[in-house]
């Protein structure tokens, strides 16, 4: 099977971090390269990581320049063609890999996917919401189709933990960004976009869980500072009040939406792509 290499990087998140852990080994996926790079906790978080370790490719545990940063060091110590991250406190669902497994290896030429159906989750990992993320597009993208939290509108945020890409994408755009603190994740869809856009999958993968103390919620204001610094900084032109709600309407009445996505055709028994 196709190897999917996965890092959660992790500081003092130990009241999440096991069930983060175990939403990615219990699926049991026979490919599967996951790494942790914990910052070095303090919470006993360590404790958790030992009781995994037989099960991980590696745990490294020690100071580091912040999440991103953890991210390369993990990433370099990986060999899979397909890549992704979950936040340790995060959820995947339970089919998310072998899902994604299936349509990297039926589509060879999609580069890199998200899912349509992003879900949220609470603190004790319940599933409160699954809300319909229109395709992102890099049309709407350049013009802050999913940059939220400003004076245009937004379909909303690409999700982060249901976002999976080819090796060889993450290589020609010269992977994540070590010096962003914040929108680092942004900042790559941005380079990604500039490659090729994405393909929707019709089917939830994972769970961003809402807490009181997570980076995203905490710095909501300075990430989404962070993340139009690097949309324009690529080149994007976020639209004005009035034009960014023609643009809504008109995708609303079918006449800008964009339709390349992969869902599962039961009639045949295998995935479709749509385009």
């Amino acid at each position: 099977m196709i190897k999917i290499s996965l890092i959660t990087p992790s500081l003092n998140k130990a009241p999440f971090l096991e069930a983060c852990l175990r939403s990615v080994l219990d699926q049991a996926y026979p490919a599967l390269d996951y790494g942790v790079v914990d910052g070095g906790s303090a919470d006993g978080s360590l404790k958790i990581f030992e009781r995994y370790r037989d099960s991980l490719a590696f745990c490294i545990s020690e100071p580091d320049q912040g999440m991103y940063d953890a991210l390369v060091k993990g990433f370099a110590r990986t060999t899979g063609e397909i890549m992704g991250y979950i936040g340790a406190d995060d959820l995947h669902l339970p089919w998310a890999l072998s899902v994604v497994a299936e349509i990297f290896e039926r589509f060879p030429d999609v580069s890199w996917i998200t899912s349509l159906y992003p879900v949220t989750a609470d603190a004790q990992g319940r599933v409160l919401r699954s809300r319909t993320l229109p395709l992102p597009s890099a049309n709407s993208f350049w013009r802050g189709g999913n940059l939220p939290g400003f004076s245009w509108w937004s379909a909303g945020w690409i999700q982060q933990e249901s976002t999976f890409w080819r090796r060889s994408l993450w290589d020609k755009v010269g992977g994540i960004d070590p010096t962003l603190k914040l929108a680092g994740d942004f900042d790559l869809w941005c380079r990604f976009m500039k490659v090729t856009e994405p393909v929707g999958v019709a089917t939830p993968l994972a769970a961003f869980r809402r807490h009181g103390n997570q980076i995203t919620g905490s710095n909501g204001t300075a990430y989404r500072e962070e993340a139009l610094n690097a949309l324009l900084r690529w080149g994007g032109k976020p639209d004005g009040r009035l034009a960014s709600r023609m643009r809504e309407s008109g995708r609303r009445l079918g006449l800008c939406q964009k339709k390349d996505f992969i869902c599962y055709d039961f009639s045949v028994g295998d995935w479709r792509r749509s385009a």
